[in-house]
């Protein structure tokens, strides 16, 4: 899926695709991030809720090789280069989703590194989010893609 190559940090080595399979089987960017982990875990008991560090829960590879995506926001939004020509096969859409990914996460990066958060922690939320994006280009990208004719 190429469409996924438009994000910063996501080359075509990247395993995303080869894990998650057809995106659009989540039916919300919410239900990706909690099948990859990256959800605060909860602890209940009667009226109490208390939320905790990430649940580590989802697919350990999958939660690894986006940890590693998000670093990728600590920089300033840029098009050119590797990403510029990633992007020249893409739609507008997929491009668009791409560029607000990049405005959004780096914005997002320097807000809570300017809160003093830890940058492991940073990352993680960072990454949180960029599987939003990863599912929004999924999703975008097979509702453009062929459908293919049932085998009789």
């Amino acid at each position: 899926m190429d469409g996924l190559q438009t994000l910063r940090g996501i080359a075509e080595l990247t395993a995303i695709v080869a894990e998650l399979g057809q995106i659009s089987r989540f039916e919300g960017a919410k239900q990706l991030m909690a099948y990859n982990g990256l959800v605060p875990s909860e602890y209940s008991t009667g009226n109490k809720t208390a939320h905790g560090s990430i649940a580590k829960t989802g697919n350990a590879h999958l939660r690894r090789v986006v940890m590693q995506a998000a670093w990728a926001y600590q920089y300033r939004p840029w098009l050119g280069g590797e990403i510029l020509k990633r992007q020249a096969e893409a739609s507008a859409e997929v491009r668009e989703i791409s560029w607000k990914a990049q405005n959004r996460l780096h914005m997002r990066y320097q807000k809570l590194l300017s809160r003093g958060k830890n940058k492991n922690q940073i990352v993680t939320a960072v990454g949180r989010d960029l599987l939003g994006f990863v599912w929004a280009i999924g999703v975008a990208v097979e509702r453009e893609m062929p459908v293919a004719p049932a085998a009789a």
